[in-house]
């Protein structure tokens, strides 16, 4: 019999104010990742005063939502919000790209960049680094949600999502928290230890996130709105060439600049 995920997604209520796992699960990210940015800021990899470190995380914060709900908009459901422009921020209903969330994180990180006389790819390294384990928090808090779940298997990994019906699908969310907010956290902290020059990182999660990431893809129902092109490619999976291209490309600027970590 395969497991139901049906959880509460309400932690606790207060007359109108709820406090949801999805969002609690966003902040658990945030304070572990500002808590990352004083670490690298004291070992000198982020060249900020460490007092200063955690203010990326606001940066940071501006960047993903603006960039996951207008790439989520425009990108992935634009024939109905091209109806209900109202509800264009309206984030609280569901609907972010995580594709459009490191879009805006990376101009985020120009303005940050700017301000403190860095270069991006020296900002951008450290902001991979708390990215990554952000990421295995929301995928978490998906799970709960029972949202964004898999396509249908009789595999024994399947798992029952209300929402998408009564027969067993793969937890597409878990597969995607292991490997893009654990697995790649750990190579991107392996590596963090023997790369001498800012932007390779920030290279390798591009590229490590797109190639699984499209993988994942085929485990993950797609967008019920878009459905498959070319027969079989989802558009996760087509942001996905996107997202390996740019990290090319930023191995590319890492090269050019040769701009060395002293930490």
């Amino acid at each position: 019999m395969a497991y139901v995920v049906d959880f509460d997604p309400t932690i606790f209520s207060l007359g109108p104010l709820q406090i949801r796992w999805y969002g609690f699960m966003y902040v658990v990210g945030f304070v572990i990742g500002g808590q990352i940015l004083k670490y690298l800021a004291k070992k000198k990899f982020f060249l900020v005063p460490v007092e200063k470190a955690e203010s990326l995380v606001t940066y940071g914060i501006i960047g993903m939502f603006f960039g996951a709900r207008l790439t989520y908009v425009f990108v992935y459901n634009w024939k109905y919000y091209s109806d209900h422009l109202s509800e264009i921020l309206a984030v609280w209903h569901g609907g972010l790209s995580f594709h459009g969330a490191v879009t805006g994180m990376i101009i985020a990180g120009v303005f940050f960049a700017k301000k403190y006389k860095l270069h991006l790819i020296q900002i951008t390294d450290p902001m991979v680094l708390v990215g990554t384990q952000g990421l295995f928090w929301g995928r978490i808090g998906n799970f709960i949600n029972g949202e964004l779940y898999g396509r249908m298997t009789d595999s024994p990994l399947g798992m029952i999502f209300p929402p998408g019906g009564t027969v067993p699908r793969h937890p597409s969310q878990l597969y995607e928290a292991v490997a893009e907010g654990i697995i790649l956290f750990l190579i991107l902290w392996a590596a963090k230890q023997k790369i001498k020059i800012y932007g390779y990182l920030t290279g390798i999660f591009l590229i490590g996130y797109g190639v699984m990431r499209f993988f994942i893809e085929f485990f993950r129902e797609p967008d019920a709105q878009l459905g498959f092109f070319f027969g079989s490619i989802t558009m996760g999976q087509i942001l996905c060439f996107v997202t390996v291209l740019a990290g090319f490309v930023f191995v590319f600027v890492a090269q050019k600049k040769n701009i060395s970590i002293t930490a």
